[in-house]
């Protein structure tokens, strides 16, 4: 474990000079999870090195795959090149901590201003990043001022970024320090985030991969290299270039739960991170999180006890645990849980979906509406908060405002099912069918194991009376669904009689009626099914040697069991029962 304790100990300085707080935090939780006994002290931290990677200028047409083009071994930083980088950098050493200070005050513009004629790779991180958030604000802010306006966007427009790509891939072939900045691991990931911005996917890719071979520890960088990745055939023809090494698993792991990706491949890649780092709260969040997207809310809500009791200040990923407690209607907890976070920090997103949870759960859909409204104010790439307020405004009886918030979910992660299937589930209350069909594919696509989308799917084709179509996805349901579930057998067994395949029908019945017995459940939620199949041996057998008899011959036994537990039993199909047995007798004698 020390080999990773230097790097990780070196990542939490690195980005946190660099002003990436979130990727500081991230190396710093995993550096405090590694045993003191495992990890060595500061004093053996070894020189700082920018490490050994390569770059290329990347130089393609934007497209739906990459071919990653990576320079030769020519182009590695030397022990020299490092040397001079950080002779450099001790120069600039004062005015960077001076810049620094301004940056954290959130001076951005300031801060670039400071930094202007600096040379060093830091420096110029810094100083091109602050131009970026600088910019990133005054696109927000004026596209706040021209809301409603006619000249109003969708979203943000932010009309510096092509200037400051231009700034980052700015070399001057004779002036080596440049050279330096130009294959520096922080300032490629700058410019991927940059490529990215302005939707140049394969420049964005190449320049993250890049990045994170030569510095794996900066998780901001892997994360936005996961944002790029748009279907599982795309991380596969990916993975080849990635280093091997453990974020890289956790990478893997994350892009594998987006996609849906079968339980066992994810249990073996959390079990290999969880021997790698046992006490890690980020990889047991991870599991929690992948117990979450299988539906195991039970284990998942174990998980995340746990790591309450050992960090019970910590906020990443609450707004799941606040999910799961919905669904679980844990309406004490969820109270509970409101109250601690509201008094540690009320303006951070996670906190604010957490109440917005809570007035859910108490049907109070305004105020539940104002907290995931507070929550995209405070971060509007915040996901979960978008998808929840379009759940409340359906709730509302708004479904206008909850295809908005749900089409300004798809914006921030088009990989996310529950946005797509929200926006077919509204489209279908509109009874706007067509419509619904479409969004509800693509949520069967992005998670195909989930009997719900499929369910949905079927839902359409028989409002549509495509009954082929609706069976097809019935069954296709009733492969992902419990065994144990019985709608689907009844919803099968409906659209059998619909295209007058009666046998197929009643043999749907039979099946209900075997499961309901089995788990021991009342008459009257299986009453229907046995009447249905009973009738249907009773008229096979009625039927037989007439001009439209069926081959197939009736079985008497089998409607007599089917007909036994209305013997003296007070259901609404009792009568129909009685009927049928008399039937039954008379055709017995």
């Amino acid at each position: 474990m020390d080999r990773y304790a230097n790097d990780i100990r070196k990542a939490v300085k690195d980005c946190s000079d660099r002003g990436l707080y979130a990727a500081a935090k991230w190396a710093g939780d995993f550096l405090l999870h590694i045993p003191a006994h495992e990890r060595p002290p500061p004093a053996h931290l070894p020189a700082a090195s920018s490490g050994n990677f390569r770059t290329s200028t990347p130089n393609k047409a934007m497209s739906s795959r990459h071919s990653l083009s990576f320079a030769d071994d020519s182009n590695m930083l030397t022990e020299e090149d490092i040397r001079v980088g950080d002779d450099m950098f001790a120069l600039e050493e004062d005015l960077f901590m001076a810049a620094r200070e301004c940056f954290n005050s959130k001076e951005f513009e300031k801060t670039a201003h400071m930094l202007r004629e600096c040379k060093s790779p830091q420096a110029r991180f810094l100083c091109v990043y602050s131009k970026f958030l600088a910019s990133e604000k005054e696109a927000l802010d004026n596209w706040t001022y021209r809301k409603g306006s006619r000249t109003y966007d969708e979203k943000p427009v932010n009309e510096s970024l092509p200037s400051l790509l231009a700034t980052l891939s700015d070399v001057n072939n004779g002036d080596s320090p440049d050279q330096r900045n130009e294959m520096d691991p922080f300032l490629l990931y700058l410019k991927g985030v940059i490529y990215g911005a302005l939707r140049r996917r394969a420049e964005a890719t190449e320049c993250l991969i890049l990045s994170v071979r030569a510095y794996p520890w900066n998780w901001s960088c892997w994360l936005q290299l996961g944002a790029m990745i748009e279907d599982p055939e795309e991380w596969t023809s990916l993975q080849e270039h990635l280093p091997d090494h453990p974020v890289t698993k956790m990478l893997a792991l994350r892009i594998l739960v987006e996609f849906n990706a079968p339980p066992e491949t994810l249990d073996d890649s959390v079990n290999e991170l969880t021997e790698l780092f046992p006490h890690s709260l980020f990889i047991r969040s991870q599991k929690a999180l992948l117990a979450y997207h299988h539906r195991d809310f039970d284990e998942a809500e174990a998980i995340f006890d746990s790591i309450l009791e050992i960090d019970p200040y910590r906020i990443d990923s609450l707004d799941i645990f606040a999910n799961i407690l919905y669904v679980q209607q844990s309406r004490a907890k969820l109270s509970d849980l409101a109250q601690r976070f509201i008094r540690t920090d009320k303006d951070r997103p996670e906190v604010c979906g957490l109440i917005g949870n809570y007035y859910s759960l108490r049907c109070e859909h305004e105020k539940a509406v104002k907290y995931f409204r507070r929550a995209i104010q405070l971060d509007p790439t915040h996901l979960a908060a978008w998808t929840l307020m379009g759940h409340e405004y359906i709730e509302m009886k708004n479904p206008h405002a909850a295809i908005e918030a749900y089409r300004r979910a798809i914006d921030v992660n088009r990989k996310d099912y529950r946005a797509w299937y929200g926006l077919g589930k509204t489209y279908e209350l509109l009874d706007m069918t067509q419509y619904a069909l479409h969004y509800y594919q693509r949520a069967a696509a992005l998670r195909p194991y989930d009997s719900r989308m499929w369910t949905a799917l079927a839902n359409c084709y028989r409002t549509l009376t495509k009954w082929n179509e609706a069976i097809d996805c019935m069954k296709r349901a009733q492969l992902c669904a419990d065994s144990t579930e019985t709608s689907h057998f009844l919803f099968l067994a409906a659209l059998y009689e619909k295209i007058g395949d009666i046998a197929t029908a009643a043999m749907y019945h039979r099946q209900c009626v075997e499961i309901s017995q089995k788990l021991g459940k009342h008459l009257g939620e299986y009453a229907k099914s046995c009447i249905f199949a009973a009738r249907y041996e009773i008229d096979l057998a009625a039927n037989r040697g007439g001009p439209n008899a069926s081959t197939e011959a009736p079985n008497l036994q089998r409607a007599k069991q089917l007909l036994e537990p209305f013997a003296g039993a007070n259901v609404e199909e009792t009568p129909a029962a009685e009927e049928l047995s008399r039937r039954l007798r008379q055709i017995e004698t």
